[in-house]
């Protein structure tokens, strides 16, 4: 069945939460000089201002994804984008560090019920599978246009206005969907969903949350025991919450969907084209900040191709798939991306920009197919009432990606800067020890050298920082390779268990 106006209005609708998540999560890092000169925070409350966000996000997708499927999705992404609202108001205003970090954990929760709910009323509301891809495609171009626009209109406003200014970015944003959304949004729900069991939701959170944390640190300070215990903990309580699942006939996580050749390869390919671009865009804005010498608005500016690119491949995507197989566009966008990646094994010193802006930019539209294809088989290949199930599942292995290869890949870049830099005979060994360190130890130690002397430590470091790029790229193309190969092979013929016939509660 074809989808009619209201439904196409319905998606214009939906694409203002998903907007206004990649707004708030492209403003903050501009806004941190100003809202620490105004709150001064200590650095550990720095930090929480900074990760809670993502903390909550991530532990609260699994359990609103399967909420929303039971209360209803439209009921869900309202409540959310009303709570949205009003944490962006208590953000703005915020008179201390702590009573931020609240509003922002209130954002991250309210954030978790949106990107799962928009998505699960797009596969429900869009049952032609070419019309769906073409909705997922604008889903995810707002997505990342909400992140081309993040840097320019947050500049603006911090130029203008107070740092808070950035968060009422969401306020009209949110007013407008929670007047729309009653006449244009549709309501679904599972009937047989069943109670929400409390136990699940506080074991998926001692799952997540500990390991998205672990990861943070690893990438951050380097391995040691505390990461090590704190991640151990984390997949021990993972192990209980899987167990538990396979027991209780109304799962907060159905492994079920794991079956489906489709969706646990879908599945697999984003966890690794997240972990793969995570990593690698992590290095990359180091690179533009700490080797070539950019400051922040600058690199946010010279990435706004990327994401452009991104949407262009988003939305070629549907069209290519409707001629060709779609793994075999997947797979060809994915070997564009690695190729993409590649270009920075050219990058050295502060002259190598140009061919990692290309080289982002090339890598993220071949990653652009991935994105849209791989989340249309996510939700394509579950009984329409297990959608908000499959699409926090398809958002979390993004999370977990993202923190995995920022951890994975910084581990590997801070090893081989470590093994590569040639510390000058002249540098005190306290400047060595720092510098030694990391690329921003080493800027902090040349500082404090004389002006040849601090040059030339300079310049070790940047060559040492760019061999670690060079190495991380490699692995991450070589890595694309693999699994563009797999994905072709395993997602060929696959069935699709949204032909399974199952009850829907549907309401307008």
């Amino acid at each position: 069945m074809s989808a009619g106006r209201r439904e196409w209005l319905g998606l214009a609708v939906l694409a203002l939460p998903t907007v206004l998540l990649s707004l708030d999560m492209s403003v903050l890092h501009l806004a941190v000089p100003h809202l620490a000169a105004d709150l001064r925070p200590s650095s550990t409350q720095l930090l929480w201002i900074i990760d809670i966000y993502g903390f909550m996000i991530a532990g609260f997708l699994v359990t609103m994804g399967t909420r929303g499927d039971r209360i209803g999705r439209r009921k869900l992404l309202m409540i959310g984008s009303g709570a949205f609202g009003l944490a962006s108001v208590a953000a703005a205003f915020s008179t201390s560090p702590e009573m931020l970090i609240a509003a922002r954990a209130v954002l991250g929760i309210a954030g978790a019920t949106l990107m799962p709910s928009t998505l699960a009323l797009i596969s429900n509301m869009f049952r032609n599978p070419k019309e769906r891809g073409t909705a997922i495609a604008v889903w995810m171009s707002c997505f990342m246009g909400g992140m081309v626009v993040g840097p320019v209109a947050g500049g603006f406003l911090l130029e203008h206005f107070r740092w808070g200014s950035v968060f009422l970015m969401g306020v009209p944003v949110m007013l407008l969907l929670l007047a729309t959304a009653p006449k244009l949004l549709p309501e679904y729900r599972d009937p047989a969903a069943g109670r929400l069991d409390l136990a699940s939701v506080g074991l998926s959170l001692g799952a997540i949350l500990p390991v998205i944390y672990a990861l943070k640190e690893i990438a951050k300070n380097g391995l040691s025991l505390t990461e090590i215990v704190v991640l151990a903990a984390g997949l021990a309580v993972g192990t209980v919450f899987v167990r538990r699942q396979r027991r209780l006939e109304h799962p907060l996580l159905d492994l079920q969907l794991f079956r489906v050749r489709a969706f646990s390869a879908a599945v697999a390919i984003m966890l690794v084209g997240a972990v793969t671009m995570g990593g690698v865009f992590l290095l990359v804005s180091q690179y533009l900040q700490m080797v070539a010498g950019l400051s922040t608005v600058d690199a946010g500016l010279l990435l706004v191709p990327q994401a452009l690119a991104v949407v262009v491949g988003s939305m070629v995507a549907p069209r290519l798939a409707r001629r060709f197989r779609p793994e075999f566009v997947l797979g060809f966008g994915m070997l564009v991306a690695a190729a993409g990646i590649l270009l920075f094994t050219l990058a050295s010193g502060p002259g190598g920009v140009p061919f990692v802006v290309l080289g982002m930019a090339i890598a993220s539209f071949g990653m652009g197919p991935q994105g849209v294809l791989c989340t249309e088989m996510v939700v394509g290949s579950v009984p329409p009432q297990r959608a908000g199930a499959a699409s926090a599942m398809s958002e979390t292995s993004a999370e977990f990606g993202i923190a995995m290869g920022i951890a994975v890949f910084g581990s590997v870049a801070t090893a081989v800067y470590r093994d590569q830099i040639a510390i000058p005979a002249q540098v005190p060994a306290a400047a060595a020890a720092q510098a030694t360190d990391s690329m921003a130890g080493a800027m902090e130690a040349s500082a404090t050298l004389p002006g040849a002397t601090g040059e030339q430590l300079l310049a070790t470091a940047r060559d040492a920082f760019s061999s670690g790029l060079h190495t991380v790229a490699g692995i991450g193309a070589a890595i694309v390779v693999v699994f563009a190969v797999v994905g072709m092979v395993a997602l060929r013929r696959s069935p699709a268990a949204a032909q399974v016939e199952e009850p829907v509660s549907v309401a307008s």
